[in-house]
């Protein structure tokens, strides 16, 4: 890169870790440094949660995924979207789970089900997040390589050093940086501050690409260019697509559903001021993405375009021949075969692929193909050769992104692209390590220990265990290989959770017959098919594929996996080859999913004794901590859309304009217009190709990024406004030593006081009354 794009790079970092280390200086207590004082609003919320959770990992992977299945499928997910938004609008679990006031997820278990409870599921749910998050800082690590073009090693007085390893542990410590001043404070300044830097660089990388790529006459022939039944663009004409297919959106929908409160705690979801403030950054939450959707899917239509239109053949050939050599660096040890991969690769011709007179492409056949058979033909088919090709196969699609994107971009925008890569991956690593490090300590270490914490010495664990957890992170990114598309395994990983977590905490939240019983029943029947999913993965190319050969089974094996997949054809396919384990991983999670409802229900009823308070849990009525009253308004037909929308007397006319503008959006546009209506349309004159171009170039590309120009300024202004607000009223917080996630007989240690003298006064007036309130 240029000396300007290095400035450009790293000016901006030195003020966020300024930021970072400043705001160490507004942490009094462990609520501070856990849940920002609970006193955030709900814009540097919003802006804070959309710069951790927009990941370099999060962009790799759909790059990788569109590579291979375009945007036809997307059409059906317009269903999913405007569930979330009635779960945001509506308050689902958000609203509950700020009323408990759970410092940690952990805390909130141990007050539903019990203490030894809260600590297996802390470690498991830690485990499975410590996991799937720790390959990030790997992908983030390989992406800076290739796309600055760094050499795998370089010598300092001598010594042998790997460029990943040096990269990986400069980008561990800048986390560090962030966390250890101020914890959640630190983290939500920084990621704020990142989020309000990245919006502009979201427009200027956008709007170079669409300008200088034609839809018309490159991005469209190119995306239409696909065999029957793998279309790119036609939503009606997807049944042939593997593993990203309608089957993952509808197991996308009922993990939305079921497992919505399964990641809070010991994030953002218990930072707000009040319940509503926090429902509120949810709600806003569906405008936040803004322009970051748009540059997502701008830049994976750019690869797809450059990769296959015959306008950039020459291109694609030196994108193809380079990604090609830094893979098989990485994944062929042997000196012999790499060189003779490199030069196949290299020999061949420029692939100039005319649209309309050669076969249109497939995943099968495309103008990668003869890349992974030069590959094959060098490695082999044995167990050591299904393996060596499919971590080759895996780097590749992965790594292709910043390969592109390094010969496409010019100075100044590769200057842009780094500085927003390092932001993606600050924000996102961590925000990750910080969040596992609280679940340890707060979750498992601390219930375990008889003796409490002092506020010093609690504050002072809680930046060890970061420290602790950004070891694992390293060692993690060191030593595991990965074999499957990055979205299948981010599935996997935190299925081994989420596959029996959503039970627990719906149920805990929203249930009274639900127990422990049922509790640890769900976790067990749902972590336990997820990990033997991930063992069955990771050992089949090398293993179990080779062992069923041997022995003959592998026909016998193939013919039932068939057969029990054939009702579900042509969405779930078992398919058996030497390569993949043919059930893939949004399969194995709904299964996992299934089992943990079953086992949740049958448990708690099995065992049930009795319906739970759940008024103490979440603060209402005599049980009120803090003197709020829940504003509730009646049925009327005058108000039955705001109530079905979530909208109560605690809204202002903002709050109201804000609500109804995200339902109109949502619903009425995205759901009702630009879904059913196309539905309909379709169902008595049915679309060429050509209108589902015009189609999606509307609805992905214009109206979002006409929504991203107006929410970037909006957001802007409130991210500031409520950053300055974040510091005064931390500088005015009293702090409540007793607060610190502690829980003594199913109720928090901070609360004990007055729920006990609550319910003596219930105690009295059942007495008095003859009957409890």
């Amino acid at each position: 890169m240029h000396w300007i794009d290095w400035c450009i790079a790293i000016i901006p970092l030195i003020a966020i870790l300024g930021l970072a280390v400043y705001s160490g200086r507004y942490i009094r207590g462990v609520v501070d440094f856990l849940a920002a004082g609970r006193v955030a609003g709900r814009y540097v919320i919003s802006v804070g949660d959309m710069a951790s959770g927009l990941s370099v990992m999060l962009l790799v992977a759909m790059c990788e995924q569109k590579y291979q299945i375009g945007y036809g499928i997307d059409f059906w997910a317009k269903i999913i979207v405007p569930a979330g938004i009635i779960f945001s609008l509506t308050g689902y679990c958000t609203y509950r789970w700020r009323e408990t006031k759970a410092l940690s997820f952990g805390q909130f278990l141990e007050m539903r089900y019990n203490r030894p409870f809260r600590i297996f599921a802390a470690a498991l749910r830690t485990a499975s997040e410590m996991i799937a998050n720790a390959l990030s800082p790997a992908i983030a690590v390989n992406f800076f390589i290739y796309f600055l073009k760094l050499p795998h090693t370089f010598t300092v007085c001598g010594v042998e050093i790997t460029t990943f390893s040096f990269i990986l542990v400069t980008l561990i410590i800048l986390a560090l940086i962030c966390i250890w001043p101020g914890g959640r404070v630190s983290l939500l300044l920084t990621d704020t501050f990142q989020g309000l830097l990245a919006y502009p660089v979201f427009v200027i990388i956008t709007g170079y690409v669409l300008l200088n790529i034609s839809w018309g006459a490159e991005i469209a022939p190119t995306m239409m260019d696909r065999v029957p039944g793998e279309s790119f663009l036609n939503p009606y004409d997807v049944s042939r697509l593997r593993d990203f297919n309608i089957f993952s959106l509808v197991v996308w929908l009922f993990s939305t559903l079921l497992n919505r409160a399964s990641w809070y705690g010991n994030d953002t979801s218990g930072s707000a001021k009040t319940p509503h403030e926090q429902k509120m950054a949810g709600i806003l939450g569906s405008w936040r993405s803004g322009f970051s959707t748009v540059m997502l899917i701008t830049l994976a239509i750019m690869v797809i375009t450059i990769m296959n239109h015959r306008n950039y053949a020459p291109q694609a050939k030196v994108i193809r021949d380079a990604l090609s050599a830094q893979a098989a660096a990485e994944t062929i040890e042997s000196d012999a075969e790499r060189r003779q991969v490199i030069d196949a690769i290299t020999a061949m011709p420029e692939q100039r692929h005319i649209i309309g007179e050669d076969q249109p492409l497939s995943r099968k056949a495309n103008l990668d193909t003869n890349v992974f058979r030069k590959v094959r033909d060098v490695v082999g088919q044995d167990g050591d050769g299904n393996f060596k090709l499919q971590r080759f196969r895996t780097l590749y699609q992965q790594m292709m992104l910043p390969v592109v994107l390094r010969e496409t971009l010019p100075t100044g925008l590769l200057g842009l692209l780094s500085l927003l890569m390092i932001m993606l991956v600050l924000s996102t690593d961590d925000s990750r390590i910080f969040n596992a490090s609280a679940t340890i300590l707060q979750d498992v270490i601390m219930p375990l220990r008889k003796k409490p914490f002092t506020p010093r010495q609690h504050l002072l664990r809680l930046r060890l265990c970061s420290v602790g957890v950004a070891g694992f992170f390293l060692t993690f990114s060191l030593w595991f290989v990965q074999l499957d598309y990055l979205n299948m395994f981010m599935v996997i990983m935190t299925s081994i959770w989420l596959g029996g977590a959503g039970p627990v905490m719906i149920g805990g939240l929203y249930s009274r017959f639900g127990n422990t019983t049922g509790a640890f029943a769900s976790v067990f029947a749902g972590s336990g098919i997820s990990v033997s999913g991930i063992i069955l993965q990771q050992k089949w190319a090398r293993h179990i594929y080779p062992f069923l050969q041997d022995r003959g089974w592998d026909e016998s094996v193939g013919s039932f996996l068939a057969a029990a997949s054939r009702p579900f054809n042509p969405y779930i396919v078992w398919e058996i080859s030497p390569e993949k384990f043919p059930i893939n991983s949004y399969e194995i999670f709904m299964i996992a999913m299934i089992s943990g409802i079953i086992a949740y229900t049958a448990g708690s009823l099995v065992t049930y004794r009795g319906p739970y308070n759940l008024e103490r849990l979440l603060h209402r009525g005599i049980y009120s901590t803090d003197g709020e009253k829940k504003l509730h308004s009646a049925w009327t037909w005058r108000n039955i859309m705001s109530k079905l929308i979530g909208i109560t007397p605690e809204y202002t006319r903002g709050d109201r304009i804000i609500a109804w503008s995200v339902f109109f959006y949502s619903i009425v546009y995205q759901l009702g217009i630009a879904f059913a209506g196309v539905v309909i349309w379709n169902l008595f004159a049915p679309w060429p190709l050509e209108y589902w171009s015009i189609y999606f170039y509307i609805t992905i590309l214009l109206v979002p990024a006409v929504s991203g120009i107006i929410t970037t300024v909006w957001f802007t202004w409130g991210g500031v406004r409520d950053t300055l607000q974040l510091f005064r009223d931390l500088k005015a917080r009293v702090d409540n030593p007793l607060d610190d996630g502690r829980v003594a007989g199913q109720v928090s240690l901070a609360d004990r006081f007055v729920l006990d003298k609550a319910a003596e006064r219930k105690s009295v007036n059942a007495n008095f009354t003859g009957k409890d309130e």
